[in-house]
């Protein structure tokens, strides 16, 4: 009468796979410290040493200054204060602190790039199709075309 039956597979209760499962706790990779190969994380991960390869992480990524990465990082969202030489994909915010250096291509959804950052590579955001600009459009010349309104005026 009281006892209650439980299916012997319980169905997950959630199907949210963006959320890291630790979120309040950090794996840390101290200076000092190299890795090469692959890392995976359900929670957030600080990078101080080095690591060679791809960092995975459900949650956030930090690469701290003494921090350097060679290879691709795929996470939720970054903040990059060292070096990275490698792609980098983030869901949603990748915040390059003044202190960062970034090369190679970005894909996010949102971007803080703060003065003394140095980012080469390609963005794109929002996953939408990155279009050339026209170059006749960016040319800056010293003395530009008048407009016709201006023309009629003299």
């Amino acid at each position: 009468m009281f006892r209650s039956e439980k299916p012997a597979n319980p169905a997950p209760m959630s199907t949210k796979t963006a959320e890291p499962v630790s979120p309040g706790k950090i794996n840390s990779i101290m200076e000092g410290t190299s890795i090469v190969g692959e890392i995976n994380s359900d929670s957030n991960i600080r990078i101080d040493g080095k690591v060679k390869g791809t960092v995975h992480a459900r949650g956030r990524v930090i690469v701290g200054q003494t921090g350097t990465i060679e290879g691709e990082i795929v996470c939720q969202s970054s903040d990059i204060e060292g070096t990275v030489i490698g792609k980098v994909n983030c869901q949603d915010l990748l915040s390059l602190k003044a202190t960062a250096k970034l090369q190679g291509d970005i894909n996010t959804k949102k971007l803080a790039i703060e003065p003394g950052a140095v980012f080469t590579g390609n963005c794109s955001m929002g996953g939408g199709v990155v279009k050339e600009m026209d170059p006749v459009r960016l040319r800056t010349d010293n003395n530009p075309v008048a407009r016709p309104e201006q023309q009629a005026a003299r």
